[in-house]
């Protein structure tokens, strides 16, 4: 029990690290810094579109239209580190 308590928090770990590396991915396209045409470039970003789409969308649903301005990755990982500040405290103390 206690294996997979501390799997399901470096999935967690690994998870935002995904969210941070697209939203920086993200940023260095839209200044033209990395080009989409390389196909290496292409297939992390793709890799991490793929990866945090499905729960960005959903988090979208529910936040105004600030323009360009996104900030559903940032309530992303607010909910990740929420998720296991919550396992520390709550569920920690039945397994150990």
């Amino acid at each position: 029990m206690i294996a997979i308590f501390y799997l399901i928090l470096q999935i967690l770990k690994l998870y935002s690290y995904v969210v941070i590396a697209n939203v920086i991915i993200s940023w260095l396209i839209a200044f033209n810094i990395l080009n989409t045409h390389n196909r290496f470039v292409y297939s992390i970003l793709e890799l991490t579109y793929k990866l945090t789409e499905p729960f960005l969308n959903r988090i979208r649903r529910f936040l105004p239209n600030l323009g360009s301005l996104d900030i559903s990755p940032i309530i992303l990982l607010l909910l990740i580190w929420f998720i296991e500040i919550c396992m520390k405290l709550y569920i920690a103390p039945l397994i150990f």
